[in-house]
């Protein structure tokens, strides 16, 4: 599997649109899926909306529990990392990244701020 990076600079605001949750590995036993260190793998969907284009939710997938994320929040994703899949007839686009953090407004970006 190929992994491309992404420059989410040029992604414009990335708001958090789902919270994060526990990625499950197995639907029937309930299993969480873990990284290669044995950390829970967690999902955050993410909202993309480049200038003058419309809103794409993304899902996002992150070692370990994201902490002070919340839906609507302002977020930057560190590391973000695409991968191209195929299974079968079916194929996509996976994401992936280091790290997801909330932005905390401050007085020079008021409540529009960049992320």
């Amino acid at each position: 599997m190929q992994s491309i990076p992404v420059d989410t600079a040029r992604l414009g605001v990335l708001r958090c649109a789902i919270a994060p949750e526990v990625k499950i590995s197995n639907s029937e036993t309930q299993e969480v899926k873990k990284d290669r260190d044995g950390n829970p793998v967690y999902t955050v969907a993410v909202t993309v909306r480049q200038d003058g284009r419309r809103i794409s939710v993304i899902e996002i997938a992150v070692s370990g529990e994201p902490t002070g994320i919340e839906e609507g929040q302002i977020v930057k994703v560190t590391g973000l990392v695409a991968f191209m899949w195929s299974m079968g007839d079916r194929h996509g686009v996976s994401f992936r990244a280091d790290a997801i953090s909330p932005v905390r407004a401050t007085a020079a970006h008021g409540k529009g701020g960049d992320a």
